[in-house]
């Protein structure tokens, strides 16, 4: 297949791109070019600027097979790609992200937030939260494209090359002895682990006919409590827990209350998933053995 990735040089996406190389497909990068990639000539790389409409239709001149779509936050990038690309594609892959879903409290299905019938607001990343961007980046799509869309919503995505540092945050904290403000010890949420978001998308994207939102998160889930728990008992000491809001010291996994997504729309088109408790104590210990 001849693909595209926007975004394919750091964290899954990269993963992503390695994945599709092994499986002979014909890829081609668009980045910025800011960051150097291993790839060489198993890929071809275009430099542009996602986020300028000329740029986007400069790449759209060309046909493709698929296209995933890593780096899209606005409604106003997805209202490029969706004139750029308009008979120029098969099947569009558009990251998305469990931010999108307002519910708490429970599991989360695809039709809890529905974007073929959310208002259309047009602006760009700057005008918008994270969640919102994606919210009505979706409904772009689902509204006004005229290709097949998938909208992969991952939850947080952990691994080596997670760039945020949000679960060395936690283990250095704690290795260090510096307290860890939270509220919500006891709110579990899930997590995938980068390798297999890579995965779920090079699977959704070339290997099935799905569309639509699409849920994609590792089997189980944890409580804040719970991962402090792991970390302490891998690098052998205490957690000083600080039971208030502080900005600097907030964990970046504290959140209001328990909410994981529902899988069973990719279970049912064959996808399967690892277990949480397979991979991230693994993880811990990569992450504590590398001094990250």
């Amino acid at each position: 297949m001849k693909i595209l990735v926007f975004g394919g040089t750091r964290f899954f996406g990269k993963q992503l791109v390695e994945a599709l190389i092994d499986a002979e497909h014909d890829v081609t990068i668009a980045t910025r070019g800011k960051q150097e990639h291993p790839f060489g000539d198993k890929v071809r790389t275009v430099v542009l600027n996602r986020t300028l409409r000329d740029d986007v239709f400069r790449i759209a001149n060309e046909k493709w097979d698929v296209v995933y779509d890593n780096i899209c936050y606005s409604p106003q990038e997805a209202s490029y790609a969706v004139s750029a690309f308009k008979d120029k594609v098969k099947r569009y892959i558009f990251t998305s992200s469990k931010a999108v879903y307002r519910n708490k409290d429970r599991e989360l299905t695809e039709s809890d937030f529905e974007p073929s019938t959310y208002e259309i607001i047009h602006g760009s990343k700057d005008d918008f939260d994270y969640g919102e961007g994606k919210r009505l980046a979706e409904a772009v799509f689902f509204q006004k494209a005229t290709f097949p869309v998938v909208a992969v919503r991952f939850p947080i995505v952990l691994g080596e090359a997670d760039y945020t540092e949000r679960l060395e945050f936690h283990i250095e904290h704690i290795r260090r002895g510096k307290e860890i403000a939270i509220t919500h010890e006891h709110a579990a949420t899930d997590f995938i682990l980068d390798q297999e978001a890579a995965r779920f998308l090079k699977w959704v994207g070339t290997e099935t006919d799905v569309t639509g939102p699409i849920n994609a998160s590792s089997d189980g889930s944890y409580t804040l409590q719970k991962i402090i728990e792991i970390i302490e008992s891998k690098v052998a000491r205490k957690c000083k827990l600080e039971f208030i809001a502080d900005q600097e010291d907030n964990s970046p996994f504290d959140i209001p209350g328990t909410n994981t997504l529902n899988t069973a729309k990719a279970k049912e088109a064959g996808f399967e998933f690892e277990n949480l408790e397979d991979w991230f104590p693994k993880l811990v210990d990569t992450l504590i053995q590398s001094g990250k």
